[in-house]
């Protein structure tokens, strides 16, 4: 079992927005650019290709400065490419619902800037990486879900009481372990940090494969 990490970096896009007058709730409607950053460990040089997709965002303001978005959309198919294959290793999909606080600046005329940190939770599945699992003669699969930290900053130009224009951009961190041929256990202990060495003062742990007694 070999195991990689691949991180993925998602960077955000504009939306319409719709508010109640003298309400505390805002949607938008966002089209998203998803620009990945492609921070990969495997030995198959995998990539994760850019799209754009659509969101919607439920705003909930506290008060006139604080505020709470929960950021969604639909399951995504995003494609992996092996630079090493020189041609796709196969397909996946995922979830990523975002929530973050914001910070809203007011008293300016004609634009509203905003920033906000908050967590992203994504649900990986439906994973098919065929071709890679080929290359390695080995079943490859991914983890289930990531949590990372989700940071944006963003502008709202009013077109009405009721609409405005948004332009929002968010780095958000997802991260997914690559799996080959099985699964991984972690051992712990105390014992000594090499043969005949000292015993460790403090506990020690160590990721290994599963593997049958006839490997």
């Amino acid at each position: 079992m070999k195991k990689s990490a691949l991180a993925l970096v998602a960077l955000a896009g504009i939306a319409g927005t719709a508010v109640a007058q003298d309400s505390p709730w805002m949607v938008r409607a966002r089209a998203v650019n998803l620009n990945m950053a492609n921070q990969d460990g495997t030995p198959l040089h995998l990539t994760v290709n850019n799209k754009t997709i659509p969101e919607f965002d439920v705003s909930y303001f506290i008060s006139p400065n604080i505020a709470t978005e929960l950021i969604l959309t639909v399951p995504q198919k995003q494609t992996v490419h092996s630079s090493v294959l020189s041609a796709d290793a196969g397909t996946f999909k995922h979830l990523p619902p975002t929530l973050t606080v914001q910070y809203h600046f007011t008293g300016l005329q004609g634009y509203k800037p905003y920033v906000g940190a908050g967590i992203n939770y994504t649900k990986f599945s439906a994973v098919h990486l065929d071709a890679a699992s080929a290359a390695l003669s080995k079943s490859v699969t991914l983890d289930s879900n990531s949590v990372g930290m989700a940071y944006q900053v963003g502008v709202d130009f009013p077109l009405d009481k009721n609409w405005s224009l948004n332009i929002d951009v968010k780095k958000v961190y997802l991260k997914t372990n690559v799996y080959a041929n099985g699964v991984s256990a972690i051992v712990s202990g105390w014992g000594t940090t090499s043969s005949g060495g000292a015993v460790s003062s403090v506990l020690r742990k160590a990721t290994v494969p599963i593997v049958d007694n006839t490997t």
